[in-house]
């Protein structure tokens, strides 16, 4: 009976480990919708929301990493429990990153909110859908240990690279057409820039479930857009 207690108890925390990781990832899901919408709607309220959610995530990351490294310590799990408490410590700071380029693009929202608009830009938000969506499917393969939807999602960033390609030179044409949209153009391509590295993200985390359940790596390099392509790297 007391090693059946034990073994109901660990279950128990794993699946608590496994539920606050989703919670994590579905604040970060709705940080990014949000902060897209208040782009759209140039929302600087709802951008402010999204700016302050961000803090939830870090909490729930704090509460992952403790119960993770108190599973290590205390259960010493063996085999296929060892390699998901380890990618659970490994994908709570992807999905923390995640709220905080969520964070970034909201505040380059308030931003722009203070300027007049630029021409009416479709790219941004279906990167952002398309994003989204990834981020979503790809914690949905970590708590179902799917490694076919993982994979699926690490092949459909190379659609969010070109995305980003096709964005940068459109930006890049509307400031040589007006310097008075320099600014503003310079805060898109920021935005932009925040949403492809998400895109990275959500193949990061596709990647370590695939070591999780297959125990190997993923043996393939993943398509790119043009290596030749311009990067904006977001100060910190």
């Amino acid at each position: 009976m007391a090693t059946d207690h034990i073994v109901k108890s660990f279950d128990e925390e794993l699946s608590r480990l496994s539920a606050l990781l989703s919670r994590m990832g579905g604040l970060a899901e709705s940080q990014l919708e949000n902060a897209i919408e208040a782009l759209q709607k140039r929302d600087s309220s709802l951008a402010e929301d999204a700016v302050a959610n961000d803090r939830l995530i870090d909490e729930l990351h704090i509460e992952v990493d403790e119960l993770a490294i108190r599973l290590l310590a205390l259960r010493q799990p063996m085999a296929g429990d060892l390699r998901h408490i380890v990618t659970a410590l490994k994908v709570a700071p992807i999905v923390e990153r995640v709220g905080d380029y969520s964070k970034n693009v909201a505040k380059r929202t308030i931003a722009l909110n203070q300027m007049p608009p630029v021409k009416p830009l479709f790219t941004i938000p279906r990167m952002g859908r398309l994003v989204r969506g990834m981020i979503k499917d790809v914690l949905d393969a970590f708590a179902n240990n799917d490694v076919a939807m993982a994979r699926e999602v690490w092949v459909r960033d190379k659609e969010v690279d070109d995305m980003y390609d096709s964005l940068f030179r459109e930006l890049l044409t509307y400031m040589m057409e007006d310097a008075r949209n320099i600014t503003a153009c310079t805060h898109l391509l920021f935005v932009a820039r925040n949403i492809e590295r998400i895109g990275d993200l959500a193949t990061n985390i596709a990647e370590l479930i695939h070591y999780q359940v297959e125990g190997v790596a993923l043996d393939e390099d993943r398509p790119k857009a043009d290596e030749a392509s311009i990067t904006v790297v977001e100060p910190e």
